[in-house]
């Protein structure tokens, strides 16, 4: 790969080796200060341990919180959030420390508490963010799942914790109880909330999130551990107590440096969690303690908590169905890849943000990915799907609430902004270009792609969704062509014939209409003067622009994906037209020319075979024509798809030979029955000694490698007796017929009397016209 999709270019790290260097680090730091802890061998407070140990152990996942804000250029808010508490998590920590230090007993509660309550609350903003960002339409289960989860592990924390939370309200420690009590119930919730996004959504909660979930539980098991203590002032600093908090911060950092590497949107799907595992765990838990409370004496707090997490699991099955029908609307307008809406979705969706508009002024934004084809292609499908994972995540970071982010399909984005003006939807596309600049780590392959971005403005460009979609996509391949990253449309963009004007739904009518043509090009023996087989060349009868060239709509083909049916149609037709001419007793080959995906196509051969069975034709009515460059771009993978061919019986050319820079070994190597020679070098013979040469030079070497040569471009007499004194053994060009319908085709044959063209007339000039003319009719 090479310019936007290097890949681990030289002299950049690899930021997949940084993330194991960053996370070892958070968890050696964690360790060293347990081992300390652990080492020392009395409670009382230590400088070494309590703070050159200590210290770092707790602020280093705060620093590497904010470090991963910077890499990200804080347009990941759950990131931000979480930065910011591991800062008010260390913090707390340093106030507890400092104060310890000076002899000092600190009170419960005190400054440290702000700290670590804080702590909670943004850690529960962060996830609030993560379902925001990732799974907008699922944002209610999810809190009902976490509250749910939470009020289950409350109450079954007001068993375990009933001493605590009897003196909460008794003596003069009730204060230092509740907030006691209130830690490790504020964990169990932060718990209950990331099972509960990762299970709701029915997807792998992932080694990230394995990261988060360890890291809370630790945090809640030390909270535990803490309340008992507190309760009789047995807590000091510097136990194995503190180190758990510390490595359970380090994982919780770990959380974020794993996001910040993967930023997909979409979790994997291997060891999926069930959907009701949040709201299953707590129903137990919930009914656990109300059958303990008919045996022995349970504090009111825990029944009432356990009735509250059966009301609250029951409450989904009273709208069981009506829960079913919008789960499954939901799937049907989601892209399984991204998880943002797909194209039902935004064809469901938009026309009523239009008309809600009243007028107002909006933007719809066309993005496209620029080279995704050679990275898909290259790298595989597997890379391909986690690239398109990451640039939904990074759009997604880019746009507010209100902007709707749909995937069309592809490499192909969506976005619509409402009341924006042109100034602005130009501003966002240059923001959502700068965030997708960034290299992409996709596990061990480093890649750079970026996009171009079309714009289209409600109402001036249209009033409704199709016309709008096509200005932009119209929008978006002048800003490929002129690489400026992006463009609004307008009224000069992609005039009539381009293949920019071709919007993909245009592409898949011409395929489903019958809008494809072929026009028929015969292929003269110079030897005999027979016509033994023609060229298939397709046209496109658009319904508005007429009669298109394939210089007009081959590339977009290409681009949108589409040239396997494209290449199904045309072998399809040129078959069914040499079926017509084999059933009346006039045999002629057919040869189509073939693009480089559809020689990479391994199912090609049977393709083939089913195609000509059908019609009773034999394989060898069929010439496929290739071109240099497929063999140049996997020439192993050519060889299998040809040689399957050739052994059917299906006759393979090599098309425009010598206009390409490859090396001549692949004609030793793969099994060609013809060469092509290329039109620029015929054109240019009569007048050009060199070019002479070379065409003669080129029609020796074929035949020693036992390969017929056909000359392309012939379009005067002169050229047509050189090449047959020179041995040629096929010429097409203009001189003969140019392309034509097989109606005319038909005509053109039953007009004409076959007649060999005798060689040794180059250079006389007595009477050749006639005879020329009769050769080739």
């Amino acid at each position: 790969m090479h310019g936007d999709t290097a890949v681990g270019s030289r002299g950049r790290r690899s930021w997949g080796r940084d993330v194991w260097f960053i996370c070892g680090a958070l968890l050696v730091a964690a360790a060293a200060y347990a081992a300390g802890v652990i080492l020392r061998g009395t409670k009382d407070f230590s400088f070494f341990v309590d703070g050159v140990l200590g210290l770092p152990a707790v602020v280093l996942p705060a620093a590497v919180g904010w470090l991963m804000v910077h890499r990200l250029k804080g347009q990941r808010p759950e990131i931000v959030l979480a930065a910011f508490a591991l800062s008010c998590h260390a913090a707390g920590t340093i106030y507890y420390v400092v104060v310890s230090a000076a002899g000092e007993n600190v009170p419960l509660p005190s400054p440290a508490d702000i700290g670590y309550v804080g702590f909670y609350l943004l850690m529960f903003a962060a996830l609030v963010a993560t379902v925001r960002r990732q799974m907008r339409d699922m944002a209610g289960p999810v809190i009902l799942d976490s509250v749910v989860g939470g009020s289950g592990a409350a109450a079954f924390l007001a068993v375990v914790l009933d001493p605590v939370l009897s003196s909460a309200f008794e003596g003069p420690h009730s204060g230092a109880a509740v907030l006691g009590a209130a830690y490790p119930l504020m964990d169990l919730l932060l718990v209950a909330a990331t099972i509960a996004i990762a299970a709701t959504a029915g997807r792998n909660v992932g080694r990230g999130w394995g990261l988060l979930v360890l890291g809370l539980l630790i945090h809640t098991g030390a909270d535990i551990v803490h309340a008992l203590l507190e309760l009789n002032d047995l807590y000091v600093v510097g136990t194995p107590l503190d180190a758990a908090w510390a490595l359970g911060a380090a994982l919780i950092a770990c959380w974020t440096v794993v996001q910040s590497r993967s930023g997909a949107p979409a979790m994997r799907r291997s060891r999926e969690i069930p959907v009701q595992a949040v709201p299953a765990l707590a129903t137990l838990a919930g009914l656990g303690v109300l059958i303990l409370a008919t045996q022995q004496q349970v504090t009111v707090l825990a029944v009432v908590l356990a009735s509250l997490t059966l009301a609250l699991a029951a409450l989904p099955m009273v709208f069981r169905q009506r829960i079913r029908l919008l789960d499954a609307t939901r799937q049907a307008r989601t892209d399984e890849l991204t998880g943002l809406p797909n194209r039902r979705a935004l064809y469901g969706e938009l026309p009523g943000r239009l008309a809600t508009a009243a007028g107002r002024p909006s933007a719809v934004l066309l993005l496209d990915l620029d080279k995704f084809k050679e990275i898909n292609d290259g790298l595989g499908h597997d890379v391909g799907d986690r690239l398109l994972q990451q640039v939904a995540s990074r759009l997604s970071g880019q746009l507010a609430p209100a902007d709707l982010l749909t995937r069309m399909g592809g490499d192909e984005f969506v976005v619509h902004i409402n009341d924006c003006v042109p100034h602005e939807a130009q501003a966002v596309a240059l923001k959502l270009r700068e965030a997708l600049a960034d290299p992409y780590d996709l596990g061990g392959i480093t890649v750079q792609v970026n996009a171009s971005i079309g714009i289209s403005l409600f109402p001036g460009h249209g009033g409704d969704l199709s016309l709008l979609l096509r200005k932009a996509d119209m929008a978006m391949y002048t800003a490929k062509s002129t690489r400026s990253g992006h463009a609004v449309y307008s009224d000069g963009d992609a005039g009539p014939g381009s293949s920019q004007c071709h919007t993909v739904q245009e592409l898949n009518e011409a395929l489903r209409d019958n809008q494809l043509t072929l026009h028929f090009q015969p292929k003269i023996n110079l030897a005999t003067g027979e016509v033994r087989s023609a060229e298939a060349l397709v046209r496109w009868e658009h319904p508005v622009l007429g009669l298109l060239q394939p210089d007009a709509f081959l590339k977009r083909f290409d681009e949108a994906g589409l040239m396997p049916a494209l290449t199904g149609v045309v072998l399809a037709k040129a078959l069914d037209q040499a079926a017509v001419w084999a059933s009346r007793d006039q045999p002629l080959s057919v040869a189509v020319n073939l693009s480089a995906s559809s020689i990479m196509d391994s199912k090609l051969p049977n393709q083939v075979a089913a195609m000509t069975i059908a019609r009773g034709l034999s394989p060898s009515a069929l010439i496929v024509e290739i071109t240099e460059d497929v063999l140049v771009a996997d020439r192993d993978r050519a060889r299998t798809v040809l040689a399957a061919l050739k052994n059917m019986g299906v006759r393979i050319a090599v098309d425009d030979f010598g206009k390409g820079y490859s090396s001549l070994s692949y004609l030793r190597e793969l099994p060609i029955d013809e060469l092509k020679l290329d039109k620029s070098f015929i054109l240019t013979m009569v007048d050009d000694a060199r070019a002479t040469a070379l065409v003669a030079s080129t029609i020796d070497m074929a035949h020693s490698l036992g390969l017929e040569m056909t000359a392309e471009g012939v379009e005067d007499k002169e050229t047509l007796r050189r090449l047959t004194d020179y041995g040629c053994d096929l010429a097409q060009g203009y001189l003969m017929s140019r392309p034509i319908p097989a109606e005319q085709m038909d005509a053109w044959l039953s007009n004409r009397t076959p007649r060999p063209l005798p060689r040794g007339h180059a250079l006389q000039d007595a009477g050749p016209a006639q005879e020329i003319s009769d050769s080739i009719g």
